[in-house]
């Protein structure tokens, strides 16, 4: 039976944002939950520019907008963090959704192409997901995946391999800011 992908992101428990991904804010003393919603906050007049394509890519692959809203936040901060030529710094990973290398990155940095591409990937973790687990788990789990790779997330604590230790819960907590916020 194939998961259901369309959850409510609010029944996702959430830490947010720890220490080391709060930094990104400048004279803030914010941590958790706030921090990942004043990041959000941030980035959110360069996601306008995104918002029509991640509501296709959304509408095509059954992932709510918010949540890939709130990997482009992270992964790039809407862009702010990439290269001219669409690469990380050490041109490892590609594009707004930042795709390894090793997956050969399709489309341009900001296409659509590209973000079906990358979650075409988040979609595979979700589903590769320990199936005892709840829904929400399942969901969480596949986003800490999209950081760290699924042979990664071996146990209900989804984080305890990404990067900052806090993927999953800062990505949860931006999508629930973009919702709240009625941004989709």
């Amino acid at each position: 039976m194939a998961l259901n992908l369309n959850i409510d992101l609010d029944k996702i428990p959430t830490t947010g944002a720890g220490s080391g991904t709060s930094k990104q804010l400048w004279n803030s003393s914010l941590t958790g939950v706030e921090a990942s919603c004043a990041l959000a906050q941030e980035d959110v007049e360069r996601m306008k520019s995104y918002k029509n394509s991640i509501l296709s890519v959304g509408r095509d692959t059954g992932i709510d907008p918010a949540i890939i809203a709130a990997i482009i936040s992270r992964e790039t901060r809407a862009g702010h963090f990439l290269q001219a030529d669409g690469w990380n710094s050490e041109h490892k990973a590609f594009g707004i959704m930042q795709v390894h290398r090793d997956n050969h990155p399709r489309g341009g940095k900001d296409s659509e192409e590209h973000m079906v591409q990358a979650v075409g990937l988040l979609k595979s973790f979700i589903q590769s997901m320990n199936s005892s687990w709840s829904p929400e788990l399942r969901y969480k789990g596949g986003i800490a995946a999209y950081n760290c790779g699924p042979g990664d997330v071996s146990s209900q604590e989804v984080d305890q391999n990404t990067e900052g230790g806090d993927y999953s819960s800062d990505v949860v907590a931006r999508a629930q800011w973009y919702k709240k916020i009625n941004f989709f």
